[in-house]
């Protein structure tokens, strides 16, 4: 049996039930669940171990790579230059990013790169691995390679190059990395265990990885899937696991806590409160979450709907029952969602990675006794 810490309430005495269900069926290393309701910490359940030894309890202040489930706090730092009026989906990416507008990219306007239909997944032609550390490199090639598929006429989820089209588009306007801002103006002063690029002094307390004995099962192996996942190169490698978590990429190597994402979502579920002060306007939270593209996904192998850099629960319902709930799922299982129809918010971290690629069983067991419960 698992030693299950943190705050449980007897109303979600079924959430904890299920936690320990999913321990007792081998499908968990460590991990970590919490529920913000209405801007309150409702939940935060933890357990397990942080290393594949079992030497290293995973407690309150294990930090969890959280890869893809990043890409919400980069939709949420591009939404605060809108709500500033700093930036506009609607606008030209080349009207920020001007090298941008090679290879017939001219027209491609931010909503679209936040929607992931500009047709830039991967890079199709072989390259080093160690590339990936060079961000001004690979923005090089986004900036002059040619889209993949005809821009705007479907989404194809990009797992790794997301990071760099959003995040130069943020430093071209901001003159700050997202991983800087988000230290600087969230993390920091709200007290939020969230990073983008760890440094050396946080490393001990980072969780261990058990990684899948499989690759996920896309359904399809087209070339805008293959660029995405199924190359040598498709992701950073070659410089080390330090090098990686230093490394200032926010579509894939995010490390955070549970509690620190459920408080972030909580506010975008919460008309944009945190702790007292709006970090995000009500309108621009629906705009954010408003739905660009729907249809059939080229890379993952889903009906998707995408808003400005999240993904819609309304086609796979991930994240409970509610069509309007909006979050992002990051490889292995993690997710964070937000739902402002019930001012409800959720995180799960682990570290025992699974092969799903949305919607991974295990916290969609959690959320969906949540959703009992309340």
């Amino acid at each position: 049996m698992v030693e299950i810490s943190g705050l449980a309430p007897a109303r979600f005495a079924t959430v904890k039930d299920a936690f320990a269900a999913n321990f007792a069926a081998g499908d968990e290393l460590g991990c970590r669940f919490t529920l913000v309701e209405a801007g309150e910490v409702v939940l935060d359940i933890w357990g397990g171990h942080a290393d594949r030894a079992g030497t290293r309890a995973f407690d309150e202040t294990t930090l969890t790579p959280i890869f893809s489930t990043g890409k919400a706090i980069a939709a949420l730092l591009i939404a605060r230059l809108v709500d500033a009026g700093k930036l506009d989906y609607a606008q030209t990416v080349a009207s920020v990013w001007p090298e941008f507008a090679q290879a017939g990219k001219e027209a491609i306007t931010v909503e679209q790169v936040m929607s992931h239909q500009e047709g830039l997944s991967g890079f199709p032609d072989k390259m080093d691995p160690a590339l990936w550390f060079d961000w001004d490199a690979i923005c090089a090639k986004l900036a002059a390679m040619a889209p993949l598929w005809p821009p705007g006429t479907a989404s194809g989820y990009h797992p790794i190059t997301f990071g760099y089209l959003a995040g130069e588009i943020f430093r071209r306007i901001e003159g700050r990395t997202m991983g800087r801002a988000l230290r600087e103006d969230l993390a920091e002063p709200f007290g939020l265990d969230l990073w983008i690029g760890v440094p050396d002094s946080e490393f001990g307390r980072v969780a261990e990885l058990q990684r899948p004995n499989a690759l996920p099962d896309f359904g399809h192996h087209n070339e805008a899937t293959r660029a995405a996942f199924l190359t040598p190169w498709a992701q950073p490698g070659g410089q080390g696991a330090a090098a990686l978590r230093r490394l200032e990429l926010p579509s894939a190597t995010g490390q955070a806590t549970a509690l620190a994402l459920a408080r972030l979502m909580g506010a975008l579920a919460n008309d944009g409160w945190l702790d007292g002060e709006t970090i995000l306007s009500p309108a621009l939270i629906a705009e954010a979450a408003r739905q660009r593209i729907r249809g059939q996904d080229l890379v993952l192998p889903y009906e998707m709907s995408w808003g400005a850099g999240f993904m819609r629960n309304e086609t796979v319902h991930p994240w409970g029952p509610g069509d309007e709930t909006f979050g992002h799922s990051g490889w292995g299982g993690s997710c964070a969602f937000a739902d402002p129809d019930r001012k409800l918010a959720g995180a799960y971290v682990m570290n025992k990675q699974s092969t799903d690629l949305l919607g991974d069983h295990r916290p969609r067991r959690l959320i969906e006794a949540a959703y009992a419960a309340l």
